[in-house]
Formats: C-alpha cells, sequence, structure tokens
C-alpha cells in the first residue's frame, strides 16, 4: 500500500481527535451526555464549539481527498512521489487548519483550508 493511501486513513482519523477534543473542553460526561452527543457539541461554546467545528470541516474535506487519491492512483498516470506529496501536503494543511481552529485564527484558517483545496485539485490534475 502507497504512502498516499495510508493518508486516507490518517485524514479519516481526523475528524475523531477534533470530537474527543470538542467534547472533552466541553465538558462531556459519557453516561450523562452519549444518547445525543450531537445535542451537547451543538450547545457548546469557545473551545469546544471550534473543535466541533473542525469536526465537521475535516469530514467535509475527507470524501474529495480520498475520491482524488484513489483516482489519481487508478489512471496511473502520475509518478507515485507525486501523488504521495500532494497527499502529504494535504495532511499538513489538515494539521494547520485544525490548529487554526483550535486557536481562533480565521484569517490562517481560511488559508489553511485552501492550501488543502489546492492539494485536492493537485492530485486531480496529475491524474489527467
Amino acid at each position: 500500500m502507497t504512502f498516499a493511501y495510508w493518508t486516507i486513513l490518517i485524514a479519516a482519523l481526523m475528524p475523531l481527535f477534533c470530537a474527543a477534543y470538542a467534547k472533552k473542553a466541553g465538558g462531556f460526561h459519557f453516561a450523562r451526555d452519549n444518547g445525543d452527543p450531537r445535542a451537547f457539541l451543538a450547545h457548546t461554546t469557545g473551545l469546544a464549539a471550534r473543535a466541533n467545528a473542525a469536526q465537521q470541516n475535516c469530514f467535509e474535506a475527507f470524501a474529495p481527498f480520498a475520491a482524488a487519491v484513489i483516482i489519481a492512483h487508478a489512471t496511473g498516470n502520475a509518478a507515485q512521489a507525486t501523488l504521495n506529496f500532494w497527499a502529504a501536503a494535504f495532511i499538513l494543511c489538515r494539521i494547520a487548519s485544525i490548529y487554526c481552529y483550535l486557536a481562533n485564527k480565521a484569517r490562517q484558517r481560511s488559508l489553511a483550508w485552501m492550501g488543502g483545496f489546492a492539494c485536492i485539485l493537485a492530485l486531480f490534475i496529475a491524474a489527467a
């Protein structure tokens, strides 16, 4: 399995980290709040709300990224090093985006998001 394929797994785990962080920051109690965790997270504020937003954004970015990696592999038109580079760059942009969400740095968060989106586009272009 290639490194780029492994980054799909990493990207799939990122929202789980954000959800756990949001719950911890919001004071989630498993016995009390696990019956409706989405309602709990919807009522959080501050750091917990930003971590929940990061979770949602990770889920939104996952499908296009996974599709780009799989399609780029399937076409066989790009060098493996190219695929690995853009997949790794996407993961780094997503890590930066999560950090910026948590640190409440809106402008930098948007730049990190754009960087990640550019990586997805680069994977599709490499597949062409």
